[in-house]
């Protein structure tokens, strides 16, 4: 009997998860962290960015998350939600520009870097003021 209730309770636990997941649109919750890496010294790694220990280099992202960066693009219409693609054109069904899709926004929104505009090694992930200059903090702009 008591086997029986903390099975009950279990799966009443786990099932709102499992439900969520299999939803369509579904969202990724995990926390997933960012790796940076020495140029030289590919065997330190770090969850911010910042100098290297060894020999003092800027630490810069990891081949992996360099890979993930450069992935593909998804667009999306945005009157029909099912219609998706990795290209910026028009939607095939009402001819209105595709947006970036909710995900794709949100990298973007992550993937923010402020640079001082005279210290261009200074990179930071929010907005502020640079630490050797005081100067404000200009956002960086992709290269794509």
């Amino acid at each position: 009997m008591k086997k029986l209730l903390i099975l009950a309770i279990a799966s009443f636990i786990i099932s709102p998860a499992l439900i969520a997941q299999t939803k369509a649109g579904r969202v990724d919750t995990a926390k997933h962290h960012t790796f940076y890496t020495c140029p030289k010294h590919s065997d330190f790694v770090s969850y911010k960015p910042g100098k290297c220990p060894k020999c003092g280099m800027d630490l810069s992202l990891s081949p992996k998350e360099q890979m993930k960066a450069g992935e593909t693009r998804s667009y999306q219409c945005p009157i029909h939600l099912a219609v998706t693609s990795h290209d910026p054109a028009k939607c095939p069904q009402c001819g209105r520009k595709m947006n970036l899709s909710p995900k794709e926004q949100m990298k973007a929104e992550v993937a923010r870097t402020y640079t001082c505009p005279m210290h261009p090694g200074v990179a930071l992930d929010k907005d502020g003021k640079c630490p050797k200059c005081g100067t404000a903090l200009v956002e960086k702009k992709k290269s794509r």
